[in-house]
């Protein structure tokens, strides 16, 4: 079994953060395994409280990770301050894992800002150089680059531009965007449209993570870059699709959904 390693904060909803993280490693039959940078006390509707663990205690978790047990890919999420940023990065030059998906998490569905001003600029300069691939959405990307981006052009130059700072490769998300949430990958070297479609739901928390962990979980599994992204824009669709309303506000995706088709058509 491949085994892969997320690095973010806990969601005490349960929809985001590590425990979506776990499941979508879970649903494409990858060990788990967690470095917990915060703890945040949070529900479909609002993120009341913010705790950023020590920069001490995430620094041993990593260590006891990779010490011990071979990573084959380590997901990037909620990192919130420059130090944790400087910690996350400092443990992965040591390492030196072979896929990183960096996941720039900067605020919350709620609208809860979960990076920084410094946190922002560490993060460009130590983080993304080590990263295979990065996957902002538009807010993200536009925090990330100065670029307002609304035109189909406009991802393109924000695609370069991300690029420019380091990382191997860019999803650019289009979630934000008017019509079907088509992203826009760049290897590098050539542009690739990811075709998406909008699924007409509020329960869409933990999306971004759950897609970002399915593109780790792909990778870890021995597919290709693009068809990881393409297998992970696949399996999310889905989750939003089979979601659940759970709570008041944005409720979770459902992270196994595929395993609950089966058990239908079995039952059948």
């Amino acid at each position: 079994m491949k085994k892969a390693l997320t690095i973010a904060g806990s969601d005490s909803g349960g929809g985001a953060g590590i425990q979506a993280d776990i499941k979508t490693f879970a649903a494409h039959g990858i060990f788990g395994m967690s470095v917990i940078t915060a703890v945040t006390a949070q529900n479909t509707m609002e993120v009341r409280s913010v705790q950023a663990i020590e920069t001490a205690i995430i620094n041993d978790q990593m260590a006891a990770v990779f010490e011990d047990i071979h990573v084959d890919a380590v997901k990037i999420g909620m990192l919130g301050s420059k130090e944790i940023v400087e910690t996350v990065a400092d443990a992965l030059y040591t390492y030196v894992p072979s896929i990183v998906i960096l996941d720039p998490v900067m605020i919350s569905k709620s609208g809860h800002h979960l990076l920084d001003e410094k946190a922002v600029s560490a993060l460009k300069t130590k983080l993304l150089p080590l990263a295979t691939l990065i996957t902002p959405n538009v807010p993200e990307a536009e925090v990330l680059t100065g670029l307002t981006i609304r035109t189909e052009q406009d991802f393109y130059k924000a695609c370069l531009s991300l690029a420019d700072l380091g990382s191997k490769a860019v999803l650019l998300k289009g979630g934000h965007a008017e019509g079907n949430p088509d992203d826009l990958f760049y290897d590098g070297k050539s542009f690739h449209w990811v075709k998406g479609e909008r699924i007409h739901t509020k329960n869409t928390h933990g999306t971004g993570c759950t897609l970002s962990s399915a593109i780790a979980s792909n990778l870890a599994n021995g597919l290709s870059l693009q068809e990881s992204i393409e297998q992970a824009k696949l399996y999310i669709s889905e989750a939003i699709r089979n979601s659940f309303s759970i709570g008041a506000g944005h409720g979770p995706v459902h992270h196994f959904h595929s395993f609950s088709k089966k058990e239908r058509s079995e039952s059948i």
